[in-house]
């Protein structure tokens, strides 16, 4: 099926879940730390003050996240969505009237939870489970969502700050969410896609695992480190942003305006890594996805000119691209589909655990005296130190799905 056919019969379920990633947006960091000096003026907090409030409140909702996403092994996803969408909404108005810090982290929290956290968990589940042949292709799509929000939202968040002030920001994001968001949402998954599974491709190690098992299972853990690297490295570049300008003198939109390469990039990136993951698997690209990252790390370390941030976001974008598709694709294609829920809430609480942790131990260091740009030199020493990893797990992971073919 060629890509253009492939788009046109699906085109509602893609939608959908484009959709979902896109008004994630809403809870990621990178639209949050849009408002983050604002914030900090309005309550009176450090860099390392709103830092550790917002690992707080990421770490509290990747707890939740891991009882709350295995609903959707339960609960149609076009209940699960409305439900989330709705909350989603009274976050925003909530951070919009926070006067507190409890109530700020509150909603923090809240925000994290059912944007960063189960809306994209809903989108990845929902592709998971209803394409099994074009899986990498639709997870690919669907994570094209990610990549508009981060290109568009940056520069609205900036705008609606400079005219109206964070706080109609946000009731603005509340508004959207249940007039825009909500009913289109809806329109497109109120009819799973049927059939679910090709008879014969549920699942192609020809085993459901339980979350049980896979939590016993030392690959899943190694796999796991690689899932934490651009979680914890965008998002700490995202937060830091205002600081990051200013530690290397840049106006306040050379950074804003470079999030639109990162998502051309991410998304062109991912495309194609779905095409490849559809003829050659998940399991055969693991372990090049932090390669990108790793280079533009150094980048942003040791350079200082406008232009080092467009080459930093267009390699963090590659890195983006392979690490959605690929990670949207590998658990079904490794765990199966019946567990899909409780083995991704996993996952998808990790992540938001790396994202929690990046804002506050980078926050905190900052506050030390340990400069931002050493430690992007350390996060890129991860990523090569992790890529050693994925190897040899990427070839066990492809000899167990041999044995099970030729048994």
């Amino acid at each position: 099926m060629t890509f253009a056919l492939f788009l046109a019969g699906n085109v509602r379920w893609l939608a959908g879940g484009m959709l979902l990633t896109f008004f994630s947006s809403v809870g990621q960091t990178f639209f949050i730390a849009g408002f983050a000096g604002a914030i900090r003026e309005d309550f009176g907090l450090s860099h390392g003050g709103f830092g550790v409030i917002y690992m707080l409140a990421t770490l509290g909702s990747a707890a939740s996240l891991i009882i709350v996403g295995r609903v959707l092994d339960e609960i149609s996803v076009v209940k699960v969505a409305t439900g989330l969408i709705l909350m989603l909404a009274g976050s925003a108005l909530l951070m919009s009237a926070a006067t507190t810090v409890p109530v700020l982290l509150l909603s923090i929290y809240l925000l994290r939870l059912f944007g960063q956290g189960m809306m994209t968990h809903t989108a990845m589940v929902a592709m998971g489970r209803w394409f099994v042949a074009e899986r990498g292709r639709a997870v690919a799509v669907t994570t094209t969502g990610h990549q508009l929000g981060e290109g568009i939202l940056p520069l609205v968040s900036v705008a609606l700050l400079s005219i109206a002030g964070w706080r109609t920001a946000w009731m603005t994001a509340a508004g959207v969410l249940v007039c825009i968001a909500l009913p289109l949402c809806y329109y497109c998954l109120r009819i799973p896609r049927s059939p679910l599974t090709r008879e014969g491709d549920d699942h192609e190690s020809g085993r459901q695992w339980t979350r049980a098992e896979v939590l016993r299972d030392a690959p899943f853990w190694a796999v796991c480190t690689g899932v934490l690297a651009p979680a914890f490295i965008g998002t700490s570049v995202f937060f830091h942003q205002v600081h990051l300008a200013e530690l290397k003198s840049w106006a306040p939109g050379v950074i804003a305006g470079s999030f639109a390469v990162m998502s051309v990039t991410s998304v062109t990136v991912g495309l194609f890594t779905g095409h490849l993951i559809d003829r050659y698997s998940a399991r055969m690209l693991l372990p090049f996805f932090l390669c990108p990252l790793a280079l533009g790390c150094i980048v942003l370390s040791v350079a200082a000119a406008p232009l080092t941030m467009t080459v930093f976001m267009c390699l963090l974008g590659c890195s983006y691209g392979l690490s959605s598709a690929v990670f949207g694709a590998i658990w079904p294609e490794v765990y199966g589909t019946r567990h899909l829920g409780a083995v991704r809430a996993v996952v998808s609480a990790a992540m938001v655990f790396a994202s929690a942790l990046g804002p506050g131990l980078t926050g905190w260091l900052i506050d030390q005296g340990v400069g931002f740009e050493s430690q992007l030199l350390g996060m890129s020493a991860y990523c090569l130190a992790t890529m050693m990893v994925l190897f040899p797990v990427s070839r066990v992971l492809r000899l167990r799905q041999a044995q099970v073919v030729y048994t």
